[in-house]
């Protein structure tokens, strides 16, 4: 992992910039998930409608505690047992940029386990906005290569740390949670 890009992305995302980076799903465009006009920066990078909510990367369930209220016991025993990186869609968010929360309120968060992620997310001390690097509606790159010039000229920084990966990304499943604890598999 390379030291220079955590530092340079850090000072991107301290200034509302916007990456692209590798995470443990997907290569993904993000920033701070607490600035709505870096959020709303990649709406337009990626053409997309704002009512399409975007979800955010966390380091620990403790920052989770900073962005979501009322995280139902069972969120660990869900995350420790998933077999890929899992997305779960939480049902009151707050502290977040309000352009990044979905009309009811609710918010996507990931706990990371990508070291590069974690690392930077921990040094930024807020969590990132992560979205897949494409335009809206078009395929997903599996890969960095994959990666379309329009995307990678239209951020403030490119994350060397795993370009050269050719192992094809995996979207994370993603369960959406319900105040009482309950929960819907949505993929």
């Amino acid at each position: 992992m390379n030291k220079e890009d955590i530092e340079k992305s850090l000072k991107i995302l301290r200034s509302g910039g916007v990456i692209l980076y590798p995470t443990d799903t997907i290569w993904g465009i993000g920033c701070d998930a607490t600035n709505a006009e870096a959020v709303e920066r990649i709406y337009g990078i990626k053409r997309r409608a704002e009512t399409r909510a975007m979800l955010a990367l966390a380091d620990s369930l403790d920052m989770l505690a900073e962005y979501v209220e009322n995280i139902p016991v069972n969120v660990k025993e869900l995350i420790d047992k998933a077999e890929r990186p899992l997305t779960l869609i939480y049902p009151k968010a707050k502290n977040l940029a309000a352009n990044l929360i979905a009309e009811d309120g609710s918010i996507g968060i990931r706990i990371v386990n990508e070291p590069f992620c974690r690392q930077l997310i921990e040094a930024f001390g807020k969590p990132l906005v992560s979205t897949s690097a494409n335009i809206s509606g078009s395929l997903t790159p599996a890969i960095f290569d994959e990666i379309s010039e329009e995307i990678r000229s239209a951020v403030d920084y490119i994350v060397r740390w795993r370009q050269d990966d050719r192992k094809p990304a995996t979207p994370s499943s993603i369960i959406k949670l319900n105040i009482d604890g309950s929960y819907i598999i949505i993929r």
